[in-house]
């Protein structure tokens, strides 16, 4: 037994064992109510690693006698697909029993191999259950999707862990015990998986064995576990629900949230050239016009990082950070950029009108182009009230609308100011 890993030996065998999911697995909840049912269904398991998606899909073909195949989307190909619907024929035809298929990190296959299970799910031969830290609504085809329920995973909480440590210390580790620090540590260094949590208690309990001690201090700690990052996938959820936490906490003037994301991203290994463009995307986005020194700032970050690198250059995208959050917000320009961008998509291409075109030419002159054009510069305050610069017939769409913080309070009084001018002008121009 010593050479089976601890997350096996301790795999629970009911679901009464099972630690954390209790809003799927409590009395009258989904997953609950499904393997009470007497009939099993196609599902999704989709959750970080380490929360118990195997385990409750072996579980459920226990639950029903059913046979369990495993596949891995990472290991297997369109071979072990194959193999797997030829194995689930024999067992129907031999013994009439079900089969689940279970296909762990079921992302991975692409859109032919997902489609290969459909046909026989929808023949009954199979009942399908994929696991996936993914999104399956980017990652999963719609027609399998759609065949399945998704039932969502949580991490476990800091007391679902502590429970797993008392149970894997009485059952496995012959009363193996924890200093009250030591333990918050090790459950710590789990950040909420339970399998990389069984995985560091077996190295501690070997390291105790060697020290010959029966009690875990932090001391001990400390040498048997290698620093631990925080869970993070450059590439999937976690990465992406982090990013956008940042943003939103920078757009919800919070610094203190702001930081906390900004260096939890840097600790999971963020490259923080990537933490750069996304706050000068924020400058832009969230703060604008309001505060035109924070787009400057961002950049100045950025280029600050370049020639520093890390460690040192990432207290200049702090600054950034803290100061965008602190900032006056507006997203003035950007609803103005987007309502721009909506309406030339779906407009017919306007000409220029003539006394906006240039004349370089005599032609072009004789044309009447820019004869009408007054030029800013020699009116009164530098404005040639009344003068229109959108195509002719189009009227003015009021797309920028200035927000009243910051300095886009004084925006929006001259132009409130300019555009009583030009009523005056156009007033004048019918008398």
């Amino acid at each position: 037994m010593a050479s089976i890993p601890l997350a096996e030996r301790l795999r629970p065998q009911s679901l009464d064992e099972v630690i954390g999911q209790q809003h799927l697995l409590g009395p009258g909840k989904p997953l609950r109510v499904a393997f009470e049912s007497g009939e099993p269904h196609s599902m999704i398991l989709w959750g970080p690693p380490g929360v118990g998606k195997t385990t409750l899909a072996r579980l459920m073909a226990d639950s029903f006698n059913a046979e369990f195949i495993a596949l891995s989307a990472v290991l297997s190909g369109v071979k072990e697909i194959r193999e797997a619907v030829e194995r689930a024929q024999v067992v129907r035809a031999n013994s009439g029993r079900r089969t689940i298929l279970f296909v762990d990190e079921v992302h991975r296959f692409n859109k032919s191999q997902q489609d290969a299970f459909l046909p026989h799910v929808e023949s009954g031969l199979f009942t399908f259950i994929g696991a996936t830290t993914e999104n399956p609504s980017f990652e999963v085809n719609s027609a399998l999707l759609s065949r399945a329920a998704v039932y969502v995973l949580k991490s476990l909480s800091d007391e679902e862990l502590d429970e797993l440590v008392d149970r894997a210390c009485i059952q496995e580790l012959d009363g193996l015990d924890f200093t009250p620090d030591a333990k918050a540590t090790l459950v710590a260094s789990a950040d909420g998986d339970g399998r990389k949590l069984l995985n560091n208690l077996e190295i501690v309990a070997r390291a105790a064995a060697a020290n010959d001690q029966q009690e875990v201090d932090e001391a001990l700690l400390a040498t048997a576990l290698a620093e631990n990052l925080r869970r993070f996938d450059k590439g999937g959820d976690a990465f992406y629900d982090q990013i956008s936490a940042l943003h939103k906490s920078v757009r919800g003037s919070n610094p203190d949230a702001s930081l906390y994301w900004f260096v939890r991203m840097l600790d999971g290994g963020a490259d923080p050239r990537y933490l750069a463009r996304r706050i000068i995307r924020m400058a832009a986005e969230d703060i604008g016009l309001a505060d035109p020194r924070a787009l400057r700032l961002a950049l100045d970050a950025t280029e600050t990082y370049e020639r520093l690198g890390s460690p040192e250059g990432e207290l200049a995208l702090a600054e950034a950070v803290v100061f965008l959050a602190c900032a006056a917000k507006s997203n003035a320009v950007y609803n103005a950029y987007n309502a721009a961008r909506a309406f030339v998509a779906k407009d017919k291409s306007r000409p220029v009108p003539e006394h906006l075109r240039n004349a370089p030419t005599k032609l072009m002159k004789e044309l009447g182009y820019g004869k009408l054009y007054r030029y800013a510069h020699d009116e009164p305050d530098a404005y040639a009230a009344g003068e229109t610069y959108l195509p002719d017939g189009m009227a003015e769409p009021g797309w920028y609308q200035p927000v009243p913080r910051g300095m886009e309070i004084r925006i929006g009084e001259k132009l409130a100011h300019l555009r009583g001018l030009d009523r005056d002008a156009r007033k004048n121009a019918k008398k």
